[in-house]
């Protein structure tokens, strides 16, 4: 597929979308989530999670740029999380990217994916974690899937996605899915589970009882954007994401990681609707890239566009330092030693200006915060 060019996007008139690859939007599963409703009692949504955060965010035991050159901030996550090999930190964004006020109710708030490893004998799914950085609190909230079987009665799976990615658009949580595309939910669907800390390895719905993992929290997904491509062209894996809000229209970004030689390292921005916070469609129902771009770089994880230019993390495995790329796609800027072992998705925060990434290895995983214009 041709480069698209022209990444600031139109700014009057009709876009120009890129033909070869679309995503559709699977129907949104309202009885389903109001039977788990019904089941579990009003949602508390947002609001009522965050007045019950539980585990401690914790600073870096040393000073921030010993950790990458480019750190400012650093924070820990509570021992046990630190540590564990059952989950893996991933995605990340943040109330600036949700809200124009760059707040919840006055809290400046990030938002983390995990993917379970199965390293245990038991794959959970993936789970979204709330952090809200003025308390220090964060609580983890299990993402799943709520369906009715054949008999009529409702059912629960864990959304089994690695979940490289997130954005926090308005409302709406969308959460990469690779190959698939990425699901999405809405923070106001957010359930608490009665009791479920006390039963973490039990995961269903048994009669009036739900299970689900050991986790206080749910949040069923509502739709999937379907990935699709024309015949002849290979499917946009959608790796990590994150949110172009100074674009007109803002777009989501989507990228692809790439190991072996010859793998794609695209770059897509798909429009969204500033009204809604999901994407934009066409008459035929499809939402297509305004631009795609092959010049992304091997290895990376995560990217985001700010003040014009792309930032990419980049991984270098579990003992080496990353890095951060910086420029136009196909001649970035390569900062070596910028961050932590293990950098994942990437996010912006406009006021501050700081790039925010989450670090994934046991024993070696931060939340950190970087100096965009270090970069420049």
């Amino acid at each position: 597929m041709e480069p698209s060019g022209g990444w600031t996007g139109p700014t009057a008139g009709e876009p120009a979308y890129v033909e070869g690859l679309h995503l559709e939007r699977t129907d949104e599963d309202v009885r389903e989530i109001a039977a788990l409703a019904d089941l579990l009692g009003e949602p508390t949504g947002l609001g009522g999670l965050l007045d019950d955060l539980r585990w401690p965010l914790r600073r870096a035991r040393v000073v921030p740029r010993l950790l990458g050159r480019a750190v400012r901030e650093a924070y820990r996550w509570d021992r046990y999380d630190e540590r564990d090999e059952a989950w893996y930190p991933q995605g990340i964004s943040t109330s600036a990217d949700a809200s124009d006020t760059e707040d919840v109710d006055g809290r400046r708030v990030l938002v983390t994916t995990w993917y379970s490893t199965g390293k245990d004998g038991v794959k959970r799914g993936s789970r979204v974690t709330f952090v809200d950085l003025d308390s220090r609190r964060y609580r983890h909230v299990l993402l799943v899937q709520a369906a009715f079987d054949e008999d009529g009665s409702l059912t629960l799976e864990p959304m089994n996605i690695h979940a490289g990615g997130i954005v926090w658009a308005g409302p709406y949580l969308h959460v990469a899915a690779t190959s698939r595309g990425f699901v999405t939910a809405r923070v106001d669907d957010i359930m608490r589970v009665p009791g479920d800390d006390d039963h973490p390895d039990r995961f269903g719905i048994e009669g009036r009882t739900l299970h689900s993992y050991g986790h206080r929290y749910v949040l069923p997904v509502r739709f999937t954007y379907r990935a699709h491509t024309d015949e002849g062209q290979e499917r946009l894996r959608y790796s990590f994401l994150s949110l172009d809000r100074r674009s007109t229209p803002p777009a989501l970004v989507a990228g692809e990681y790439a190991l072996k030689a010859g793998a794609t390292t695209r770059l897509a921005r798909f429009p969204l609707d500033p009204a809604t916070g999901q994407l934009a469609t066409g008459d035929d129902g499809f939402s297509r890239p305004l631009a795609i771009d092959d010049g992304g770089v091997r290895q990376m994880q995560g990217a985001v566009l700010a003040e014009g230019r792309y930032h990419v993390t980049v991984s270098r495995g579990p003992w080496m330092p990353g890095s951060v790329c910086a420029g136009e796609p196909g001649s970035m800027r390569v900062h070596r030693w910028a961050l932590p072992m293990g950098p994942e998705d990437l996010s912006w925060w406009p006021s501050t200006d700081r790039l925010w990434s989450v670090t994934e290895h046991p024993r070696r995983r931060w939340i950190v915060s970087m100096d965009r214009r270090r970069f420049d």
